[in-house]
This record gives structure tokens, sequence and C-alpha cells, in this order.
């Protein structure tokens, strides 16, 4: 930081790109391009690969907002299709009856610890024409085949928002590919539309959307610890597993074993549970912290209410909403305290609440 600031370089300068450097080698992609956040990122990969008004865009309809909401501001249409209940990923089955003349892209969303059913959807994508652009948002360090997540399709997006496995201090994303012409558009897109080397001469109306130095430096430093922060997410994951395997109120993670070898990374340790809300007002009281992942599936937003959606359409995604919920997830955690989690767990069930 001391550095960044005596050289007076704060925005897209020499930690930006040690940082996209960085990553290329790590995920193997050929072009890394490191934006303001994960957002950001979706709405310029979306136009990037050419996606616009008339297009349709089929996404998940549980998940972030912004995975919908980027289709939208490029002025697309999105399409909801319902989950996968065990991976809370698109379900590949419900896709093709969502394809119409319009579709122009799939749109996966690699959620919570586990990669989308990549050969389905992309063996989808290939005989309907139709570009894979994925929301991995979540998927940093997610493997299938050797390929990293964000290139099993066209194009994706990596988020480092605080809370995620490589989190900065601040806002920060983004955009990695092997298509040369999506990450030439999307390194104009990110500076008004302007080349780095011709400043001035605006080829489209672009955004605003450089990552800052100082959120580039602490992620090339966090990121060198990476994989013992992986490895003991998965550790705390274990204890969670074994703390609650025998309460029937209560589903643990599944991690569904598949021929492309995904492999998975917890961002977040999600259970579903009977009594979700109240569960999570009762470990508020003995100081617990929880997060409910998502509490409103994206085809009941008010803003998507036009598309004619109803509740019932989804119903994987209805019962996720109603059900699920984050329990504490981060490497400074211990095993005492993923005890204690699990302990008020049990005391709320045996007690009645």
């Amino acid at each position: 930081m001391d550095q960044i600031v005596d050289k007076g370089m704060f925005t897209n300068g020499p930690a930006v790109k040690e940082l996209e450097a960085a990553l290329e080698i790590f995920t193997g992609a050929k072009h890394c391009i490191a934006v303001g956040n994960a957002t950001d990122a979706l709405i310029i990969m979306l136009r990037a690969a050419g996606i616009g008004p008339g297009d349709e865009v089929i996404v998940p309809c549980y998940s972030f907002f912004a995975t919908a909401s980027c289709v939208d501001h490029v002025g697309a249409r999105p399409v909801f299709s319902d989950i996968d209940p065990v991976t809370y990923s698109l379900n590949a089955t419900d896709i093709e009856a969502k394809i119409t003349k319009r579709t122009k892209a799939i749109m996966p969303v690699h959620l919570f610890t586990q990669l989308a059913d990549m050969a389905a959807i992309r063996e989808i994508a290939d005989r309907h024409s139709l570009m894979v652009l994925e929301d991995s948002a979540e998927a940093i360090s997610m493997f299938c085949e050797g390929k990293h997540a964000g290139l099993l399709g066209d194009a994706g997006v990596i988020s480092f928002f605080p809370t995620k496995t490589l989190g900065a201090i601040g806002d920060g994303g983004l955009v990695l590919t092997n298509d040369g012409h999506i990450a030439a558009q999307a390194r104009r897109l990110r500076i008004h539309g302007q080349d780095e080397h011709t400043p001035y001469i605006h080829h489209m109306a672009g955004y605003n959307s450089r990552m800052d130095d100082i959120q580039a430096a602490v992620l090339l430093v966090r990121f060198g610890f990476l994989q013992q922060e992986i490895a003991r997410r998965a550790h705390l994951a274990a204890c969670y597993d074994r703390g609650l395997s025998d309460l029937s109120q209560v589903r643990t993670p599944t991690i569904r074993e598949r021929a492309d070898a995904a492999n998975s990374v917890y961002y977040v340790y999600l259970i579903e549970a009977e009594r979700r809300d109240d569960l999570a007002a009762y470990l508020t009281r003995q100081g617990i912290g929880t997060e409910i992942y998502y509490p409103y599936p994206l085809h009941t937003q008010p803003c998507f209410a036009h598309l004619g959606y109803r509740p019932g359409d989804m119903p994987h995604a209805e019962r996720a909403a109603e059900r699920a919920i984050g329990l504490p997830m981060y490497p400074d955690l211990t095993e005492d305290q993923v005890d204690e989690v699990c302990r008020w767990i049990h005391q709320f069930y045996e007690s009645g609440g």
C-alpha cells in the first residue's frame, strides 16, 4: 500500500496488472481483465459477448440478484430456469424447454460449493448454437478436467467481495476468457469505451470500472494463502458434517460426484433446515451469525413481475428459498466454534426452539 501511495497510481496501475498476470497463470486464462466489482464484470462480460436488446439469456432463478439484473442492464431479457436441488445450480433438464429463437446464451451460476453440470449445459448450448457465459463469481479455484471455472464456456467472472474465498477489503471483480474479441471489448468497456493506449477516443459508451490498485495489492498478498485457506474451509465443513449428521431436521451439503470431475470449494457452508427463520433468530440470540440464501427467488422479485412468472413455477428454487441458511464459514473459525454452532442447533430442535 505504501508503494502504491508513493507512486500515485491508484487505479488500473501496476498492482492491477500484476494481479491480472498472476490470475492468468493460476486459472490458465489467456485474458484476465480486472474491474471495479463482480456486478460490473457480469455486465461487461455480457456486452463484450454481444448480448443486447432483443436477446434472451437463460439464468437460474435462485442466485444473487446481479445474475439477473446484469441481463436486464444490457437490454436483454432474463429467462428463469429452476435449479438442481443438490448443487443449487441451473437444472440442465429444465434448460431446453426455455430455449426460443431469441435465446443467445445460457448463464450457469456456480453456487456455494461446486460447479454447475457444465458437461450437460455445454452439450445443450452446442446443439442450439448458444453461448455459455458463466457467473463464476464464487468459483475461484474450482476446476473441471483442468479448466478453471469461467473458462468452461465462452467467458466468466470472479468476485473479490470481502466475504469471498479470495476477498479484498472492498469491491473488486474480474472477467476471464480465452476469447480475444471478448477480452478486447471488456478492456474497452471498463474504461469508458476507450483503449488504454489511445485515451479520449471512445469506441463505445463504456463504464468507469477500473480496479483500485490497493485492492489488487491486498488480493496479491491473500492469493498466496488461498490454497491453505481452501483446505481449512474443507476441514471445517467436515467438522460441521459430523456435528450435524444425526439431525433429521437438517440437510448438510452434498457434493455431487460427476464424470467431469468437478472439484468443490466451501465458499459457504449451506444447510437446509426445518423452521429455518426461527433457527436463524435463535442462533442470532446466541451471538452466532447466519445468512439467508436467498429468501426471494429471482422470478418472484417485483422488478421482474412483467416477465409473467408465478409462485410455484420453480419448485426446487422456492423450496431452497424457504429452507437454506449459511452457517459461519471462514478460515479463522475454530473447531470449538463449529462445535458450539452445532450444539446450539441441536439445542434448538431438542427444545422445540
